[in-house]
Parts: C-alpha cells; structure tokens; sequence
C-alpha cells in the first residue's frame, strides 16, 4: 500500500507542471485580465512605437445641395434641422422618412435610429445604457451590443491597421468600427474574387504553339 501510494504521489507531482506548462493554469481563474497584444519589438531593439486609435473628427455634417458665396459646397449639422422637429423613436427604416435620409440605406438588424443617436443632441450618440457620448467615442455605442467584435479587437484578431507591427520601428493605427463598417448596414456584402485562384500551373495552349 505504501509502495502504491508514493507512486500516486510522483504522477500528481509530475502531472501538475505539465498541466501549467500546456497552460491550463490560465484556464482556472488565475488570469481574467485579457492579455494585451504582443508589442514584439526586434531582438536588441525597445518598443517605443504607439498604438493609436483612429476616431472619427466629430459629428457628421448633412450635404444641402447648396453653395456660399465662394461657391464652396454648404453643410450644416444633424442639429440644424432635428431640433425642429420632435423626435420619432418609431422610426427604423429610411422609407419611414418624409423629408431628409430618405436615400439612406439602413439594414442594421431591428435597431431604429434613436437606438444609437441622441434625442436630445443629434450632435451625440447614445450608448444603450442611456449615457450620451460625442461621435469620436462611436466605439462605445457599437461595443454594447457586438460583444464578440470588442472582445476579438481588443485582442488584436478583430480590424485593419497600418503602420508597424515591431512597435520599435515606429507607430501603429487601428482602425475604428466605422472606418470599415457603414454604421447604418455594417454586414459586408458576398463577394466573389476578382481573378479566380490559380494552381501554379500555365493551363494547355496558354503558350500557342511553342
């Protein structure tokens, strides 16, 4: 019996290592935090880029079809004409419009407008918690309800970049939600590729008669 008890001993003591090394350890409640992406700087190099975020410059502006005195186009803001008009949170389609957006196309899900814009400031957006936020923070208003996409973008797996992946060669920008995706129909259509694949091989006659 004690013979068969110190054996169990050893396979408990060379099994809990492994189950670390193979990182199960992280899978026990050990690590909640989400790990932060990898700055992964060139061997002898430090990683003094940056990572910034693009965001939009602020609320949009609303094309009138006009021109000033200097002939340049004239646009006013969302503010301009919605506080005029009382809000109408029964609207979700651009066909339920009578004046302006008419041209909109809107194929985000059952949502209706004033689920992301602010009724009481069409120069804000509204998170679904009711708290107002300008339009430079729209990645709060997408990251409530597209939970899965926040997670996967803060990991790095979710949105376009440019600049640098060795943050010691310089700085790196992501992209926000809507340099990708139109806010009112963020699906992406089906697309077909441009050129279909090719196998590495000339097909038969590509070279004539050679």
């Amino acid at each position: 019996m004690k013979t068969a008890a110190s054996l169990w001993r050893r396979r408990v003591a060379l099994a809990v290592p492994a189950l670390f090394a193979l990182g199960v350890g992280g899978t026990l409640g050990w690590s909640q935090e989400p790990r932060r992406p990898a700055r992964n700087p060139a061997p002898g190099r430090k990683a003094t880029g940056r990572v910034r975020i693009h965001r939009p410059a602020g609320p949009p502006t609303v094309a009138t079809g006009r021109r000033n005195a200097r002939g340049e186009p004239v646009r006013v803001a969302c503010s301009s004409c919605h506080a005029t008009r009382p809000p109408r949170p029964e609207t979700r389609r651009s066909e339920d419009l009578d004046r302006m957006h008419r041209g909109l196309v809107v194929r985000h899900g059952d949502v209706g407008c004033l689920a992301c814009h602010d009724p009481g400031d069409y120069d804000s957006l509204r998170r679904p918690d009711g708290i107002s936020v300008p339009f430079q923070e729209v990645m709060q208003v997408c990251g409530q309800c597209h939970g899965p996409q926040t997670r996967d973008y803060r990991h790095g797996s979710h949105g376009g970049m440019t600049g640098f992946w060795d943050l010691s060669r310089g700085d790196r920008v992501r992209n926000g939600c809507t340099d990708c995706h139109d806010p009112h129909a963020p699906a992406y259509p089906r697309v077909l590729p441009v050129f279909p694949p090719r196998d590495g091989r000339p097909s038969e006659g590509a070279h004539g008669d050679e």
